[in-house]
């Protein structure tokens, strides 16, 4: 289910005996990282290189590609929400149709509010997990929009963590960023969690607590790109490891790429082995070996 506000927030007694910046400033001195003592930047840029071709399911059904921009800004907006609203714990590829499904309706604030069933929203998105419980808070979320936003969404990610239920801050951060074109915070997912994890670039138990480790360090011009690109690589090393493994041997730096692939858990002599590359590979890893 998706996270919730209480995640990031401390116990009541707590909270009473402090205000919500201040609540933020002790939240993040206790999760401050220094950056990682390797050569960061140039793992990025090689992400960067690997990523170039925007084919991960994320790129075609992910928050940016889905919503329709030729509605005007704000139904667009709407529909960045939702769509990040039923990504939750569900396949983009699912999310993409549950998407297309919805915007064949009309998926806009007064389309679900006016002539959409419950019964009916519900069938749009039934393949998509825990659609029950996203229907109703779509509903619920179309209804605030309506009353107190004039059918947009809410400005900024702690608003929309604080007003909109079934939305917490990996969802708000990255509808902020590619919503508004702002950056607060950073959307963390389980792929991204993982992987900065095994790259030993923060050290956590949970996605909440790898958002604020790599706030503390991250310079924020890396903030507005560092989901889409990050999600899109966890999941080509885990849905696409012959697709990735091919890139990797073409890129500029075939050697680093093995080894940040190996660091990410892929057993890239396997997987050669399967697509008859052994002897290129061999070739790279020989080579200055």
């Amino acid at each position: 289910t998706p996270m919730s506000s209480q995640s990031i927030t401390p116990s009541p007694k707590k909270s009473q005996a402090t205000s919500p910046k201040q609540r933020q400033n002790q939240n993040l001195s206790k999760h401050k990282r220094h950056p990682p003592k390797e050569d960061w930047e140039s793992i990025y840029r090689l992400v960067e290189e690997l990523r170039a071709d925007r084919t991960a399911p994320v790129d075609t059904d992910g928050s940016e590609a889905l919503p329709q921009r030729d509605l005007g800004p704000q139904v667009y907006r709407f529909q960045v929400l939702i769509a990040l609203m039923l990504s939750s714990q569900t396949k983009d590829a699912v999310v993409g149709d549950a998407m297309r499904q919805l915007q064949q309706h009309g998926l806009t604030v007064s389309n679900i509010l006016g002539n959409t069933s419950f019964d009916q929203l519900n069938q749009l998105i039934g393949k998509v997990g825990f659609h029950n419980t996203k229907a109703k808070n779509i509903f619920k979320v179309a209804e605030i929009l309506h009353t107190n936003y004039g059918e947009d969404i809410p400005p900024t990610a702690q608003e929309m963590i604080d007003q909109l239920p079934g939305v917490g801050p990996k969802m708000a951060y990255i509808v902020e960023n590619v919503a508004w074109g702002r950056q607060t915070g950073i959307g963390v997912d389980t792929h991204m969690h993982r992987m900065f994890n095994q790259l030993q670039w923060v050290n956590s138990k949970q996605p909440e607590q790898t958002r604020l480790q790599l706030e503390s360090w991250l310079p924020p011009h890396y903030w507005p790109t560092v989901n889409l690109l990050w999600v899109g690589l966890g999941q080509e090393v885990q849905q696409y490891p012959e697709k990735l493994l091919r890139k990797a041997l073409d890129c500029s730096q075939p050697r680093q790429a093995l080894k940040l692939l190996k660091r990410l858990g892929m057993d890239y002599t396997k997987v050669a082995a399967k697509m008859e590359w052994t002897s290129q590979l061999q070739n790279i890893l020989e080579k200055d070996g």
